[in-house]
């Protein structure tokens, strides 16, 4: 997410307007719908969504100075008053802070060094950004810790079903789909962002132990499925934590850096594959296979150490009305004092417009029969299956015995194994600029295709007779594997979260990554379920050319019906999920011949066709 938005609370960027073309689709009246219109006392008129981009728009000072005095009575707040009304003069309009003469010259230097000086953020900020990386980590190496045991595991306890096995590899998944992504809104209401947090990973922490003491293949199951209760909760909760948290000026960053996180736990848990794969202790049966499944417990330990030392939430804090507890956190988490009553005051007055829009809403209903939300829903529903659909939780979960089915011994097929987690992680760094700069859309465009290519490649590498190319054959499929992990990572790596948490209006924000995460958890677990009986009914060939084929349909999907949400505002998005579906299917399809003309034949072509005006 970029750095040019000035709203300090909702998470979408303001950018360039952007107006739909005649055909837009407001013909289906959803906005009009959507959005009460008000009037400020000059007769101006404002929609309740204009107000949702700055809810101070539009005020006089004099309102604006009544509003703040109202609130700090009201909240007890008086002791702050002075830093109130400077706060909310900067709020009304960021840009402008220079003219205002209430600001003295060390005020001014404050706001400029957010500009200038964007990573120069108090401790407190720097430890709560530690926090939420080490939560991503918990969920990366939850993930990949099996990759290597279940070599042994399915062994010891003489699992040989292909359905048994990906059961037992996906029960956290199923879990999570069923029950772990539900739970995220009432221990959020109960315990807090941070308690959230510390549930889901003291869960994992217990859990790993479960699984390392199991002695049995149902018994093991049972210490999966319940790993299962941390994975969707803690997914949801934690970036949602950090955003609230961090100023506007660099939480689109951080909540980027979920993803990055995610993958270097990815790495540890294919690193403990390695480092524990030939540990044997007389007399105690898989203690390799249990030391890497208990290594999990780790990470986990040290952010339930850490959680509390951070402060909670300000946002959280204030929905239940405790504005004390959110000023104190807002003192921690800020250079100044006034920045934290700056932010204090604006939180509260973007809550008072998010109320009126849930005022006497059903929120489910509104997420599928509104058009608007409904295309958000589509939309987001497809990037999160595309996530798992594109094969890659596959590769995560079963490189090892892919590279074994190639011709590897054990130890080379964990170490190769590294190399696929290593590759992720590098791989993932350069997306917290690519996203912003190429756009969701074009980043899924370039690779879906060459996802494609490189699974049938690694498919097909496994014609090479293994008896007569041995060499070729591993070589082969080792570097298909890791060519097609370069791609994923830019590309369905960081997208899908990232578009499904700006894709829904704030109203229903919540119930949609609900919805999203869902999504992602339920099919990641019919990948980890399906793998091994699908390489063994089609062969290898067969099972990554189906997921090759999956990565054709998501290109042909993308182009067709997926729209850009890159830098857009409130209202943008509105417009932007207002064009019908079979308006955008219409659009790109005119659009095929002018993109053959320019790239393919290197025409001198019109300028392109625009679904929507961009002034």
């Amino acid at each position: 997410m970029g750095e040019k938005q000035t709203d300090p609370e909702a998470p979408i960027q303001e950018s360039h307007h952007v107006e739909s073309s005649s055909s837009s689709g407001k013909a289906d009246g959803e906005v009009a719908h959507q959005w009460a219109e008000e009037v400020n006392p000059k007769g101006e008129a404002i929609t309740t969504n204009s107000k949702l981009k700055n809810p101070l728009a539009g005020l006089t000072r004099e309102e604006l100075f009544n509003d703040v005095e109202e609130f700090a009575r009201e909240k007890g707040l008086e002791h702050i008053l002075p830093d109130l009304k400077k706060g909310a003069l900067i709020a009304q309009d960021p840009k402008l802070f220079e003219d205002l003469d209430d600001l003295s010259e060390d005020d001014k230097e404050l706001l400029r060094c957010e500009k200038t000086h964007r990573w120069s953020q108090p401790f407190m900020m720097y430890f709560m950004t530690i926090l939420c990386a080490g939560s991503a980590i918990v969920q990366g190496m939850d993930q990949t810790a099996v990759n290597g045991a279940q070599e042994f595991y399915f062994e010891e306890f003489n699992v040989e079903n292909e359905w048994l096995r990906g059961l037992l590899n996906g029960a956290p998944y199923l879990c999570s789909a069923l029950i772990g992504c539900w739970t995220t809104a009432p221990l959020n209401r109960y315990f807090g962002r941070r308690g959230c947090i510390f549930i889901s990973c003291f869960i994992s922490f217990a859990s790993s132990f479960w699984m390392a003491a199991a002695h049995t293949w149902w018994n093991l199951l049972l210490g999966r499925f319940l790993l299962g209760l941390a994975v969707g909760a803690k997914s949801t909760t934690t970036p949602v934590y950090g955003a609230e948290c961090s100023p506007a000026n660099i939480r689109g960053a951080l909540v980027m850096m979920w993803q990055m996180w995610t993958a270097f736990g990815i790495m540890l848990g294919y690193i403990a594959s390695v480092a524990f794969m030939d540990v044997v202790v007389d007399g105690l049966p898989g203690f390799n296979w249990r030391l890497m499944l208990a290594s999990t417990a780790i990470p986990p330990f040290f952010v339930c150490i850490q959680v509390y030392f951070c402060p909670e939430s300000p946002r959280w804090y204030m929905i239940r009305d405790r504005y004390h507890d959110a000023f104190d956190a807002l003192c921690k988490l800020r250079p100044s004092q006034l920045q934290a009553a700056r932010d204090l005051y604006y939180i509260h007055a973007a809550l008072k417009v998010e109320e009126k829009l849930r005022e006497g809403k059903q929120l489910w209903r509104e997420m599928f029969t509104v058009p608007r939300n409904r295309r958000a829903a589509q939309s987001s529903f497809f990037v999160m299956f595309m996530q798992q659909f594109c094969g890659v939780n596959a590769i995560m979960y079963y490189s090892s015995s892919m590279f074994r089915d190639a011709g590897f011994d054990r130890r080379t097929a964990f170490i190769t194994s590294l190399g696929c987690g290593i590759t992720n992680w590098i791989f993932a760094l350069p997306a917290v600029y690519t996203i912003d700069t190429f756009g969701r859309r074009n980043l899924l465009l370039t690779t879906f295709p060459l996802m494609a290519l490189f699974l049938l490649f690694t498919g097909f590498s496994f014609y090479i007779p293994q008896e007569t190319m041995e060499t070729a054959r591993v070589a082969c499929v080792a570097t298909g594997i890791y060519l097609y992990m370069i791609v994923y990572s830019p590309g369905e790596g960081p997208v899908p979260f990232t578009y499904s948490a700006e894709a829904f209006p704030l109203y229903i924000r919540d119930i949609g990554m609900s919805f999203a995460t869902a999504t992602t958890w339920g099919f990641n677990f019919i990948v980890s379920l399906t793998w091994l009986p699908l390489v063994a009914a089609f062969s290898p060939q067969g099972a990554f050319g189906w997921y090759a084929a999956w990565n054709v349909f998501g290109w042909i999907t993308c182009y067709f019906c997926l729209p850009e949400t890159k830098a857009l505002s409130l209202e943008e998005l509105d417009q932007v999920f207002s064009v019908p579906t079979r308006q955008h299917i219409a659009h790109y399809a005119e659009m095929l011949p002018w993109y053959f003309q320019k790239y393919i034949l290197r025409g001198d072509v019109a300028p392109q066709k625009q679904l929507y005006d961009y002034e």
